[in-house]
């Protein structure tokens, strides 16, 4: 009842976005995984602080013997935390490490970040027109809500939307021109700052064709909340169809 599944945000969402990508569910998990230990610790605490008031206010005479100054007690709560600092760590190292992992990718995307819009670049594909060479690149600005269409949602729709294939490793290098900025897609489990001169990078796996929505998690000035990322996810032989077009309509330029 309280849970939104969704390729984007919905007011007062309290659970995550729909993972399309191995490292958004390994995230989701691994949050289910500690969220059990949140709330045996938090009624663990609860409880000491309910025996604690009982045990030691001016009405108790003496507080109990096994409770005050106990050993036992001492040992416990210094070898319990320990014990569940280490059943978490252990697949909190494995998370950690398969987010910084890159396979090697299919193709490469470039993003950099700019006040305020995003540029994409499709560097591995170029186009030869006997004096320089072509790439497919463009700017992504945020709609204004007077060119919404029906179904465009608002402060998160943009001109021109990335195009990605899904069952593909895509790396994703991310800079930025002018100050920092921060590509982030919750439904991908994707945050990557950008820095300006400074290159970072990020592996994508999607899983399924979808649109997903994202914005920049950094505060980068005053249009900083007018920076959103549209994705569509389409299957491979649309994505060859769209690239094609895109190369034909570059070398007609």
């Amino acid at each position: 009842m309280f849970l939104t599944f969704l390729d984007s945000a919905k007011a007062w969402q309290t659970g995550f976005q729909d993972p399309a990508t191995p490292l958004m569910e390994g995230i989701i998990d691994f949050h289910n995984h500690i969220l059990f230990f949140l709330i045996i610790i938090a009624f663990l605490v609860g409880w000491l602080m309910f025996r604690v008031v009982q045990l030691y206010n001016s009405d108790s005479p003496k507080p109990a013997s096994n409770f005050s100054h106990s050993t036992f007690l001492e040992v416990a709560w210094t070898v319990l935390p320990a014990m569940i600092l280490m059943v978490i760590a252990v697949p909190s190292f494995a998370l950690l490490y398969s987010l910084d992992e890159v396979i090697d990718p299919f193709f490469t995307l470039k993003v950099t970040g700019a006040q305020w819009y995003w540029h994409y670049e499709y560097s591995d594909w170029v186009i030869n027109d006997g004096e320089e060479d072509q790439d497919i690149s463009f700017d992504s600005y945020m709609l204004a809500s007077d060119d919404l269409q029906e179904g465009q949602l608002r402060l998160l729709d943009v001109d021109n939307r990335v195009i990605l294939p899904i069952n593909t490793h895509i790396r994703v290098l991310v800079t930025a021109q002018d100050v920092l900025h921060s590509w982030s897609v919750p439904s991908f489990g994707v945050k990557v700052d950008a820095c300006p001169g400074r290159l970072n990078q990020a592996s994508i796996f999607i899983k399924r064709a979808g649109t997903y929505y994202g914005q920049c998690q950094e505060i980068c000035g005053v249009r900083h909340g007018f920076m959103p990322i549209v994705i569509d996810a389409v299957n491979l032989t649309d994505y060859v169809d769209w690239l094609s077009a895109k190369l034909s309509l570059s070398e007609e330029e």
